[in-house]
């Protein structure tokens, strides 16, 4: 499986964006779509994720109802609509993804086998 995330960019505090995430190969429902984010000087910090069969969506604490995840099967891709973003949403977004991950272990990167390349999102104040 190839993970190709886009849709970063710079935008203004208060703004939406939405990223991409195109899996190329073969995918299953026991697959789980994870998004993780890393900023300069930071560990890479768990976002959300999505199975892929059954469309369940789960997010950190802090990123409920700001951020959604969503996929679309047919296109084989996962989207990450962020609203209402702060300057401390800066930070380079990946798309991960593993399969059989039990939900305990959705927010550990070591539990994805495939990562896409990033997609840098900057947010000015």
């Amino acid at each position: 499986v190839q993970l190709q995330a886009s849709g970063g960019g710079l935008v203004q505090a208060g703004d939406s964006l939405r990223l991409s995430c195109v899996a190329s190969g073969r995918t299953s429902n026991d697959y789980r779509m994870g998004w993780f984010r890393q900023a300069p000087g930071q560990e890479r910090e768990f976002v959300g994720g999505i199975r892929w069969g059954g469309g369940n969506t789960y997010y950190v604490d802090s990123l409920k109802g700001r951020f959604t995840i969503s996929r679309d099967i047919t296109k084989n891709t996962v989207y990450l609509q962020m609203n209402r973003l702060t300057p401390e949403d800066t930070a380079l977004y990946y798309c991960a993804a593993g399969r059989r991950i039990i939900q305990s272990q959705v927010g550990v990167p070591s539990s994805y086998d495939y990562w896409g390349q990033g997609t840098l999102v900057t947010v000015s104040s």
